[in-house]
């Protein structure tokens, strides 16, 4: 029987919202499997908890401050490849989750689970193992099965999006621009109300607009629309 077998798993749990970090971290700490070494408020507290406790596996929350998760798990992949990343997030929109698992994550749960199945998870993904949420899965097959809209202009060939966009801001930008609601565009991109307007949240950050008529403006004047 290896030491793996015989000791709790040590893990850091990583979430930028203390009512929930520790929350997870009491939650956790309770079962005889499991040994929360560090927690961290983002994702480069998480990327030092790691380095300076060197724990099994890491729970981590995608939208974090200073560091999102998404490049937490990119970076703690490169550095600490021996570290299982196990995603806990509200997120479950294809974007994310396959950006999260491109970047290195073995796992990737919803906030719903309950302790045992992430205990389960944690474990699993130590043994080397893959695990997704019933909700990411059909968000997957949803995503697969989807036909794919044409991207934005820029992005189609090959330069930059402006300042900062991802692919889908740009891609929610301008079914904005088209005069779509938030509930035409979840349809459309398969994505939940909640994630379209976080989407165009950030779209309106990263633009400097105030409203959907400025964002508007702005997704033709850089050929967006």
């Amino acid at each position: 029987m290896s030491t793996q077998d015989t000791r709790p798993l040590r893990i850091v749990v990583a979430d930028d919202q203390a009512s929930v970090r520790e929350g997870l971290v009491l939650m956790l700490d309770l079962l005889p499997d499991i040994d929360v070494v560090g927690s961290a408020a983002n994702g480069q507290q998480a990327l030092d908890q790691v380095a300076a406790h060197h724990p099994d596996a890491i729970l981590l929350d995608l939208h974090m401050p200073v560091l999102d998760g998404t490049e937490a798990t990119r970076r703690l992949t490169a550095e600490h490849p021996e570290v299982a990343v196990v995603v806990l997030t509200t997120y479950a929109d294809d974007t994310s989750v396959l950006e999260t698992l491109r970047a290195g994550a073995r796992a990737y749960l919803t906030k719903d689970a309950d302790r045992r199945h992430i205990a389960r998870t944690l474990h699993s993904a130590v043994a080397g193992l893959s695990v997704l949420d019933p909700r990411v899965q059909a968000t997957l097959l949803a995503a697969a099965s989807a036909p794919t809209a044409p991207p934005p202009g820029p992005d189609a060939a090959g330069r930059p999006l402006p300042d900062g966009l991802t692919r889908r801001e740009a891609e929610i930008l301008t079914l904005m621009a088209r005069g779509m609601t938030n509930a035409e565009i979840a349809t459309a991109l398969f994505l939940s109300g909640n994630t379209v307007k976080t989407h165009i949240n950030r779209v309106f950050t990263k633009t400097g607009s105030r409203d959907r008529v400025a964002a508007t403006h702005y997704a033709r004047d850089h050929g967006l629309d």
